[in-house]
């Protein structure tokens, strides 16, 4: 087949695309086919036009490659992709929204509210921020409602250290969401599969300091991985059956990574899901897959057959 691998664009995850990009890109060489590297600019559509793609790979991460945008533009050009579609990339990028819907589902999640800038602006909602932290206590995670690699989340400690934590998120999106802290165990759950779903083995992560944030993940060393997770097979079968609820609640197909907490009780919620999981040698769904079994190559082809078949 004709494929062409989307990467970069002007995300505060270019680099990270790259790598992804680039590594997907020698596997679908390796496995024969027809490969076109697409460092996406405003060129991107007379490209597409001119091209004539069987399939479109999406190796963008953050704003306009997992928030639906680039899946809205393939659709209106007839070009099959990778990964889940409009609605899925929409609201599983939107941590605000998707965790509504996990709430509206009975799917645990940590408490949380969400403040616009518009409200610091028009309403005095920094006023309300003390409210917040009482309700759901300390410490307390603040994070934009709408990014990926944990870019922009601080940990406030106090009343205090909120405000500030505010103005960092509100520089990576116009929403700010505030959520309890919970401290206990971190995995993720790779789900593969369209009408029938398979979850990879568990990858719990432990960063050496903090928590997994932008460094952590994508930095060798700072971040022990355990594949499969440390976790008892009871509390392993609770998660993964979390795992895929949230991934058919935001109706997703081909591929996702929820990440999940365990709390000290051995209780687990859904933070947030992924619906374009990096694809880098640190990424979680290529070491679920090698911890499967599956080496990075046939992954990919996992991913493209899966494509293909929505689109079948």
């Amino acid at each position: 087949m004709r494929i062409g691998v989307l990467m970069g664009g002007r995300s505060l995850e270019r680099d990270i695309s790259l790598r992804s990009g680039r590594r997907v890109s020698r596997a679908l060489d390796m496995l024969g086919h027809e490969v076109l590297d697409l460092d996406v600019n405003e060129n991107l559509v007379p490209v597409l036009r001119r091209e004539h793609l069987d399939l479109v790979y999406i190796a963008l991460h953050g704003k306009f490659g997992e928030d639906g945008t680039v899946q809205e533009l393939l659709e209106i050009l007839d070009i099959p992709y990778t990964g889940p579609g409009v609605f899925s990339s929409t609201i599983g990028f939107n941590k605000a929204v998707s965790k509504e819907i996990f709430l509206r589902e009975g799917i645990p999640t940590p408490p949380f509210f969400v403040l616009s800038e518009a409200t610091f602006h028009e309403m005095g909602a920094l006023h309300a921020l003390e409210a917040a932290g009482e309700k759901l206590g300390f410490p307390l995670v603040v994070k934009p409602a709408a990014q990926g690699s944990a870019l922009g989340i601080r940990i406030a400690a106090s009343n205090e250290e909120v405000p500030e934590a505010v103005r960092t998120a509100l520089h990576y999106d116009d929403r700010v969401l505030l959520e309890k802290y919970v401290n206990g165990t971190e995995v993720a759950v790779s789900i593969l599969g369209n009408d029938e779903l398979k979850a990879l083995p568990l990858v719990e992560t432990v960063p050496q300091s903090g928590f997994f944030d932008f460094d952590s993940r994508y930095t060798p060393g700072l971040t022990e991985y355990y594949c499969p997770a440390r976790l008892d097979e009871g509390v392993s079968r609770l998660v993964v059956e979390m795992a895929l609820r949230a991934h058919r609640a935001l109706g997703c197909l081909n591929v996702s990574r929820v990440d999940i907490i365990i709390d000290a009780e051995g209780v687990p919620q859904v933070l947030e899901l992924n619906i374009s999981p990096g694809m880098t040698e640190t990424s979680l769904l290529p070491m679920a897959a090698e911890a499967a079994g599956m080496e990075f190559k046939e992954l990919v082809r996992v991913l493209v057959r899966l494509a293909m078949e929505k689109y079948a």
